[in-house]
């Protein structure tokens, strides 16, 4: 059949740059219509079905989760001062990847300082100041003992 018939799964996920499950699972999210399937047939996808799996897709992209993305869908239907409420979503999402952005580099921070305190003082008596962090509950605590140790080892 033509595309003006409508397309096939395969040729959406192909045309869209995914898998055929992929689609499936959008179907099962409710992103994605599933069409009708007509007695003694294939599903028909419209065309537009492509423009939305890509849209999914570079919105996941930019770190929005599937729920999020649903929201975003509705308001792209619902045209009605949607911009504004695009907006604060995409500033929402914005902090929350700076919190994470400063939740890594305190990670770097720590591992950092728990390689160098290896390096300075594992010789010492044989302990692994990295280990020894490790053996602690709690990330925080984590810090405290290398700090700690190699304090201990100048």
């Amino acid at each position: 059949m033509n595309a003006a018939n409508g397309l096939s799964i395969g040729q959406v996920a192909k045309a869209a740059g995914v898998h055929v499950e992929t689609i499936r699972f959008y179907e099962r999210r409710r992103l994605v219509a599933q069409p009708e399937k007509p007695y003694r047939g294939m599903r028909r996808y419209p065309a537009g079905v492509v423009a939305r799996i890509q849209f999914i897709k570079h919105a996941q992209e930019l770190g929005f989760t599937l729920t999020e993305i649903q929201e975003l869908l509705g308001l792209q239907v619902d045209r009605k001062n949607t911009c504004g409420e695009v907006k604060q979503r995409a500033e929402r999402k914005r902090a929350a990847v700076r919190a994470k952005l400063e939740a890594l580099a305190a990670l770097e921070h720590t591992l950092t300082r728990m390689i160098n305190a290896c390096a300075k003082g594992a010789a010492l008596d044989h302990s692994c100041p990295i280990l020894l962090a490790l053996e602690d509950a709690a990330p925080s605590t984590a810090k405290a003992v290398v700090t700690r140790r190699s304090r201990t080892r100048k």
